[in-house]
């Protein structure tokens, strides 16, 4: 009976802890660092004393996720926070401020099929959320990699290449409607609306530890004071290059100044050299295969990513819509099926290459210029 008590016990404190770890980064996730290392102080002394951290996103089979996490937590010595993604039950999420925590992760990948590692640049805690995004359009490409392993920073990112006091200066313009919400609010609203625009409202709300329905009323909300429509495939890119902007992860020099900056429109920020030879030499991999993958995709876009609607305006069955889909993934090096980073990334492209109108934020009200129409 001792026996089978401290064994219950046992599995009761692996519980507790699993659910303490998780805690942990949803308090991340909405900024609330202070009681993040509050809660994270008592069982791992300071682990959170740190301004800057890197997340990292292990992938592999869902039957094996315990054991995968036990390494994870071996590997790590203790120095970082592991936890299982309460969204995906084959992905491990681990928190680390050390500089040498991929280093330590990637034995776990080598060798070892159908696991894989992507990881994020290091951003300062507040910024959990936006390197969890990282992490994960990281491991997209990770998939694709012969040693299964991506950091986000070994990719060119649209956001690079553009005019960055212009980019803050228009995502400052576009999120203004946000600015007069108190400041938890507004963190709340940001964090819930960067998570919803990368994944459905189900994995958001488990990885916030809220209800669906919260993720929708805050998105909903978000949207009625842009003004704007989020079933709009190019919206919701245009939106989440100005929340991944205002947050910092498309500086990599930290804080940009946009004090005095002129008014610019999103047509001008991809109107540049630089962002333009991107698009076009991304989009162009397409052209190499004998099925017109690149005109399906900007109709596929086109009709918000429904494939039932892009066979109607192409004249074919659904099927070779999701097969074309499919087949431009690995040429592109990115996920497309799957709403995200990568896949806005694409829309840009198109929006660059001029395939796509210019999307409409704050809709037009009497007595409005056109010119305020698109911001």
């Amino acid at each position: 009976l001792r026996e089978r008590e401290l064994t219950a016990a046992g599995r009761r404190l692996r519980r507790a802890t699993a659910d303490l770890r998780l805690a942990i980064l949803q308090l991340l996730m909405v900024e609330d660092t202070v009681a993040a290392r509050r809660v994270a102080a008592g069982l791992w002394p300071g682990l959170l004393d740190t301004d800057t951290a890197s997340v990292y996103v292990v992938e592999g089979a869902a039957e094996e996720r315990d054991r995968l996490v036990d390494e994870c937590i071996e590997a790590t010595g203790g120095r970082a926070l592991v936890v299982r993604c309460p969204a995906m039950d084959r992905h491990i999420i681990v928190l680390s401020p050390a500089t040498t925590a991929g280093e330590w992760l990637r034995p776990l990948v080598d060798s070892r099929p159908g696991t894989y590692l992507g990881g994020s640049v290091r951003q300062s805690l507040a910024q959990t959320s936006l390197a969890y995004g990282q992490a994960i359009s990281a491991l997209a490409v990770a998939h694709f990699r012969p040693d299964q392993v991506a950091v986000y920073a070994e990719r060119t990112h649209p956001e690079t290449l553009m005019d960055l006091v212009a980019l803050r200066a228009w995502s400052a313009d576009v999120l203004r409607p946000l600015d007069t919400l108190p400041h938890h609010t507004r963190a709340e609203l940001l964090a819930t609306t960067r998570l919803g625009l990368e994944y459905t409202a189900v994995s958001t709300a488990k990885v916030l530890g809220v209800s669906r329905n919260t993720v929708r009323a805050r998105m909903d909300r978000v949207e009625a004071l842009l003004d704007t429509d989020f079933s709009d495939l190019a919206v919701r890119a245009t939106v989440h290059l100005a929340l991944n902007t205002q947050a910092g992860c498309a500086v990599p020099g930290g804080p940009v100044s946009v004090a005095g900056a002129p008014a610019v429109r999103l047509g001008g920020l991809l109107a540049g050299t630089a962002i333009r030879t991107w698009a076009h030499d991304l989009l162009d991999r397409l052209t190499h295969d004998g099925r017109d993958l690149r005109g399906t995709l900007r109709a596929w876009i086109g009709a918000g990513a429904n494939a039932e609607r892009a066979a109607q305006d192409l004249g074919v069955h659904a099927q070779t819509v999701r097969e074309h889909v499919r087949s431009a993934e690995p040429v592109l090096e990115r996920q497309l099926l799957a709403s995200g980073s990568d896949l806005y990334e694409v829309v840009l492209a198109h929006l660059v290459v001029g395939d796509l109108g210019e999307p409409v934020l704050r809709r037009t009200k009497p007595g409005q210029s056109d010119a305020a129409v698109h911001r």
